[in-house]
């Protein structure tokens, strides 16, 4: 079966600053894997994408070593909100992406008045992500009322946000939303003590912490509430977010799990089970990201599947650097068989064919 070629527009790269976990390469090669062909990159890295400089840093490393198409985002930080400034930028990258929750470093925004100047100086025209979560998610859809503009949700986990937003909609107010594969699959039942550490959390036996994200797992009433809600979803993101097991594993692991590999499959079983069709895995991971962050169309481009191909997640046949899944040993139908990306073909029976450095940035005129 041939399909359009996804778009993730939630990724973590990792690169620049913590290229163990990964890179621009083994990330865009994860891509092709999953039958994503443009993945729109998070600026939480080290040093974070918040200006001119860093901008160049990231897209600098993804032009020599990306394999599929890509755009960065730019950060908000509480010192970098006079975009009126910097007009010549602003068009380069991706959107702006708000932590109001939880992140590390020189990005989270603890102040509404901080919100407030990156709502009024960020060009209308471009889209404003926010990494918010339950009342914060109410406030930042309040902020985007008062200002009238456009707002992104990312990876909406509960029934009290999924349905603030529907009631949002309902009202005209403009505002979008994604969520995460794994907040659609994984409840917090799936979470058991560890053995060895009571006190933390893990997969049975595979050690502490591979549950930790953020947001959290959440309730089955929670993952119900999503399903039940899939129209009111407008995309479908992995916030792939990699680190390796034994950060994973540690005293203090940090939040994350990869995806951009087991998406699909997922969700082609998830339409095996009628739980999903295909023309909604279309609308919410090919049609509406496009419009919503006014991405070009890929000409010659196209992904083919097997949709009868019964197989086990493994991470050991993964791509991404960080060596693990939280979905190891899941039976899914449907398997990606090839990708062709501007008439080439970059991805066929489990080999990624095109060099780095193939991707091109979406941003680039």
């Amino acid at each position: 079966m041939r399909l359009p070629a996804l778009i993730d527009p939630h990724v973590h790269v990792r690169e620049p600053g913590q290229t163990h976990k990964e890179d621009w390469d083994t990330a865009t090669q994860a891509a092709l894997a999953g039958g994503v062909t443009t993945i729109l990159a998070m600026p939480n890295t080290k040093p974070p994408i918040f200006d001119a400089a860093t901008l160049d840093l990231a897209l600098g490393a993804a032009k020599a070593k990306a394999r599929c198409d890509y755009a960065q985002f730019l950060g908000a930080g509480p010192s970098n909100a006079d975009w009126d400034r910097h007009q010549a930028l602003l068009p380069q990258a991706a959107g702006l992406k708000m932590y109001l929750d939880s992140t590390f470093g020189e990005l989270r925004l603890d102040d509404m008045t901080l919100w407030q100047q990156h709502f009024q100086t960020w060009p209308r025209n471009l889209p404003i992500v926010a990494h918010s979560e339950s009342r914060s998610m109410a406030a930042v859809i309040l902020l985007a009322a008062i200002y009238d503009r456009p707002v992104h949700i990312a990876h909406v986990s509960l029934k009290e946000e999924i349905l603030l937003i529907r009631a949002a909609k309902e009202r005209g107010l403009r505002v979008t939303c994604e969520v995460t594969p794994h907040h659609l699959f994984l409840t917090r039942d799936d979470i058991v003590p560890s053995p060895l550490h009571p006190s933390a959390i893990g997969i049975g036996e595979e050690g502490e912490g591979r549950f930790s994200v953020r947001p959290r797992i959440a309730s089955r009433e929670d993952v119900e509430a999503l399903w039940a809600n899939l129209e009111v979803i407008d995309c479908f993101a992995t916030d792939h977010a990699p680190h390796t097991l034994a950060e994973k594993d540690g005293e203090n692991p940090p939040p994350g799990f990869p995806g951009l590999e087991t998406l699909l499959p997922l969700m082609l079983t998830a339409i095996d089970e009628k739980r999903l069709t295909i023309n909604q895995l279309i609308e919410k991971s090919v049609t509406n990201p496009r419009k919503i962050f006014s991405l070009p169309e890929q000409p010659e481009t196209w992904i083919e599947i097997d949709e009868n191909a019964r197989w086990e997640i493994r991470a050991a046949d993964l791509r991404s650097k960080c060596g693990w899944t939280p979905f190891e040993g899941w039976q899914v139908k449907g398997r990606v068989t090839r990708v062709v990306l501007r008439g080439r073909e970059a991805f066929k029976d489990g080999k990624v064919l095109v060099e780095p450095g193939y991707g091109q940035n979406v941003r680039q005129k």
